[in-house]
């Protein structure tokens, strides 16, 4: 089972987001038949087959394995993800090109964000080893420091990108993002 499963076609979304079915994909972390799900969710075997194969067509489960029970051949079931991550393209974006300063910026931060999250669902989770690192931290800057904090932060990130920017080595990576907080002041 793959750690993330980033959706991007209109038809997933729309499998993941009924509520019985979500339902019977979170039941899905663990290999289930229709008949073993039915009877933990108190509902028929042929509705949970039902959406099962929903669930399947749109590339969210996939049969496991196959058993025989009593002459009849009954699927084993599990969802390919234990996350689900719907892209914001599946909803769109409404032009404004009358967005400028703070508006642009955070439309620079919604666009920097789905790219990482696009980027990281597309890792190889089975890899032996993916060097990596996620930092979050709270700084707190006077009004009167913005301007100072802001170029100093940008010095520092170009003197790494100059450092490490040449064309040898493994290729990574790196997106900061800063932003102020709700309720950031205190």
């Amino acid at each position: 089972m793959k750690e993330v499963a980033y959706l991007e076609r209109i038809e997933q979304a729309e499998a993941l987001l009924k509520p019985h079915r979500l339902t019977v994909l979170k039941e899905l972390a663990t290999p289930s038949t229709c008949t073993e799900l039915a009877a933990r969710l108190d509902q028929s075997p042929q509705r949970i087959y039902y959406h099962v194969k929903r669930l399947q067509a749109a590339g969210l489960v996939r049969l496991v394995s196959e058993r025989k029970v009593r002459g009849l051949t009954e699927g084993v079931y599990q969802a390919e993800a234990r996350k689900y991550w719907l892209s914001p393209a599946l909803v769109g974006t409404l032009e404004d090109s009358a967005r400028h300063g703070d508006d642009q910026n955070l439309a620079r931060l919604l666009d920097l964000s789905e790219q990482v999250q696009r980027d990281i669902a597309t890792l190889d989770a089975e890899a032996a080893r993916l060097p990596s690192i996620g930092i979050s931290g709270d700084i707190r800057v006077l009004p009167e420091q913005r301007e100072e904090f802001l170029a100093a932060l940008e010095a520092s990130l170009k003197e790494l990108f100059t450092r490490y920017g040449g064309q040898d080595g493994d290729a990574f990576k790196v997106a900061i993002a800063c932003y102020p907080m709700n309720g950031g002041r205190s």
